[in-house]
């Protein structure tokens, strides 16, 4: 409503969103105060963060492979402990 024209006729269009089904799906969940967590699943075996020193150049091609390059580092590691468990 223009607030300087009093007796305006003009339209203007409500800028708040519809709360459809969608909205209300991706809402936070409440029970009492406390926030329900949504999406992936506690894993039962999660990641330890460490640190670890690297050489250069392997850091470099692991890095150069793109996104996910920590996961190949891990699945390597793993792969070299299959390889090498004494039986």
């Amino acid at each position: 409503m223009n607030v300087n024209n009093k007796n305006s006729t003009t339209h203007l269009p409500d800028d708040a969103p519809e709360l459809d089904d969608d909205f209300f799906s991706r809402a936070d969940v409440y029970q009492g105060d406390k926030l329900i967590r949504k999406g992936r699943p506690m894993s039962l075996q999660p990641k330890q963060s460490t640190t670890i020193r690297l050489d250069a150049d392997v850091l470099a091609a692991f890095k150069a492979s793109g996104k996910g390059w920590q996961t190949r580092i891990n699945d390597a590691l793993k792969e070299w402990l299959t390889m090498h468990q004494k039986i």
